[in-house]
């Protein structure tokens, strides 16, 4: 867990980090903001920029777990999925082009890796935060899956100007709806055993 004092850090970074990147420079300017000598950069993080994004996109799925937990009615798993992303979103409200810029690096082919691990993790959080409590392969699959969901979606969402992110969310629903036919199908499908 990331604690208070991390976190005020992070938040301000994230500020400055819509102007000038995920940067030194930034996180000099952050401390600063925070009464904190700019000196203490390279302890706050020392594997820098990965270490800054990385950390940024931790405390926001830390925060929408903690914001939704006991508030997850009875619904569907698929809405309760919608809820936890439409929650994880509207947490980064306000910091998109910081996002913009996170998500610009993280493209870089360098660093797909830490991009994969970052929406993988992401994916985890939601479904924790849903109440899936699969541990078979389904843990795995269900995973990927809407790993490729909150990517498509949060690249929509960096293009979205829509009042509350409503064409967004209404991309979302498009994107689970697909999935839910998908696994129907597969249902119904017969199970063929192969010598």
């Amino acid at each position: 867990m990331i604690d208070e004092d991390k976190a005020a850090l992070i938040d301000t970074l994230a500020q400055n980090a819509g102007f000038d990147g995920w940067t030194v420079k930034s996180l000099r300017m952050a401390l600063t903001s925070l009464g904190r000598d700019p000196a203490e950069a390279n302890l706050a993080f020392p594997g820098g920029r990965a270490e800054m994004i990385d950390a940024y996109f931790t405390l926001g799925d830390e925060r929408m777990i903690t914001s939704l937990r006991g508030q997850m009615d009875s619904s569907g798993l698929t809405a309760r999925v919608r809820a936890a992303t439409a929650k994880r979103l509207e947490l980064m409200n306000g910091e998109k082009e910081a996002v913009r810029r996170a998500m610009a690096w993280l493209a870089l082919p360098s660093q797909v890796p830490r991009l994969t691990q970052i929406i993988a993790r992401m994916a985890d959080a939601v479904w924790f935060t849903a109440g899936d409590k699969s541990v078979d392969m389904s843990w795995y699959s269900k995973r990927a899956i809407l790993g490729a969901v909150l990517s498509a979606t949060l690249l929509y969402w960096l293009s979205d100007s829509s009042v509350n992110s409503e064409r967004t969310l209404a991309f979302l629903n498009r994107r689970l709806e697909g999935v839910g036919r998908i696994s129907k199908l597969k249902a119904k499908l017969p199970r063929y055993a192969f010598p």
